[in-house]
């Protein structure tokens, strides 16, 4: 202790502080110790100042950046939000040309497989014209070869009557007058039967020429409608495989479960003459047909298969699927106000109608091909289960019911049970429709 006093008296000496009045002088004694414990005491209240003041001042210039930051990022949200909200458009616009140019193909596909009738009736009604052409032609040869044999004949018998003429001269004078009118009506059948069988065989040549020019204009409208199937049927087919589904097991599907609605196309039948071979023509028309009852079962298939969106109105994506703060998150988040109309993204039945934990009031259709849908923290519940919805039907509205933070859409999709991410369907339906 008397050591460290001494230190203490090198830095802080011993002093007294004078008080006088005017009766009497008094003094205060400051020893070391005490004056060393002041200035601590002092010294730390200087420092908790400063570091107080300094973090003051830090939290005033980091709410500043915090608060410019966030209107930084309100800006970029709000043009991106305009930027989907545009590309949204812009997709709705393509969706609906692109609906309209499907209409227009079908229209014109049928306008043409109607043609393709017409011009099929009209080569068999060709075909048996100059069947008949040929059947009378071949009759018109037999019957000039009959006239020349009657001719032969006369001309035989006028000269054995020639030979004979001493027997009596009025006979025979008279049987060759009756042969010579006999051979001039011979001569003049004969003619009109080869003017007929030369008119036949022109007629049959135009008749072969126009059926040529028929099968001609057939080939182009088969081509036409061919590559109209593959400019239809491609993208479809690229969208349900893009989702990775199996097209050929869906279009089975859709097919067994047929209700009346635009049933399979009947496979034409052609005449084939009585020849056992298949008809070209009616197996290229047979195969457009199927793709035709292709392009029907793939429009039944995506009204049944999710690839539309759950929201039209304007919102936001929040989440999208995958792992999220170290657990996975199964759907794709869309927020947007308390309210916004929630739609079915394609026909189904509703399974589930309810508060469920977790998700709170919770909507599940089922769909084909073991596909499922949910619609998670609705505000309200639009529908009922076992009721039949169809795409685009207003099912609940936007909420924050359930574990959630804020108002949105937790939508997911599931096949056999497992979840997928949602936007491999919208991205797919997105290229096409």
């Amino acid at each position: 202790m008397a050591r460290l006093h001494a230190v203490l008296e090198r830095y802080f000496p011993e002093k007294r502080l004078y008080l006088r009045s005017d009766t009497e002088t008094r003094f205060v004694r400051l020893r070391s110790e005490t004056q060393m414990f002041v200035w601590v005491t002092g010294s730390i209240v200087v420092a908790w100042t400063i570091i107080a003041t300094a973090i003051v001042l830090m939290d005033s210039i980091g709410a500043g950046n915090f608060r410019a930051q966030a209107q930084r990022e309100q800006i970029e949200y709000e043009s991106r939000l305009q930027a989907l909200a545009t590309e949204r458009d812009r997709r709705a616009e393509e969706a609906a040309a692109a609906s309209a140019r499907f209409g227009s193909a079908l229209e014109q596909i049928s306008m043409m497989q109607s043609e393709l009738l017409h011009s099929e009736d009209r080569r068999r009604e060709l075909e048996t014209g100059i069947e008949v052409i040929q059947s009378t032609l071949r009759r018109t040869m037999q019957e000039r070869e009959a006239l020349s044999e009657r001719m032969d004949t006369l001309q035989a018998a006028i000269a054995s009557g020639e030979g004979t003429a001493g027997v009596g001269a009025g006979s025979s004078d008279e049987t060759l007058d009756l042969l010579a009118a006999a051979l001039a009506d011979t001569a003049a059948e004969r003619d009109i039967i080869e003017a007929n069988a030369q008119d036949a065989i022109e007629r049959a040549e135009e008749l072969e020429l126009e059926l040529r020019l028929m099968e001609d204009k057939n080939d182009e409208i088969f081509r036409q409608l061919e590559e109209a199937m593959m400019v239809s049927v491609e993208p479809l087919d690229n969208m349900f495989r893009a989702a990775g589904l199996d097209t050929d097991r869906l279009l089975d599907q859709v097919r067994q479960g047929y209700s009346g609605m635009g049933g399979p196309m009947m496979p034409l039948q052609m005449s084939t003459r009585g020849s056992t071979e298949i008809d070209p023509d009616a197996a290229r028309a047979n195969g457009i047909l199927s793709e035709m009852d292709r392009i029907n079962l793939y429009r039944i298939a995506a009204e049944r298969t999710p690839f539309a969106m759950p929201v039209f109105e304007n919102f936001r994506f929040t989440s999208g699927y995958g792992m999220r703060w170290g657990r996975m998150h199964y759907g794709t988040d869309f927020a947007g106000p308390i309210g916004t109309p929630i739609h079915a993204t394609a026909d189904g039945v509703v399974t589930h109608a309810g508060w469920s934990t977790g998700y709170g009031r919770l909507i599940k259709i089922q769909h084909e091909a073991g596909i499922e849908t949910r619609y998670a923290h609705l505000n309200a519940i639009r529908v009922e289960v076992g009721q039949r919805v169809s795409r685009g039907d207003r099912i609940g509205d936007m909420g924050n019911s359930g574990r959630s933070t804020g108002p949105h859409l937790h939508y997911e999709v599931r096949v056999g049970g497992e979840a997928v991410n949602p936007m491999i369907y919208i991205r797919a339906g997105q290229d096409v429709f």
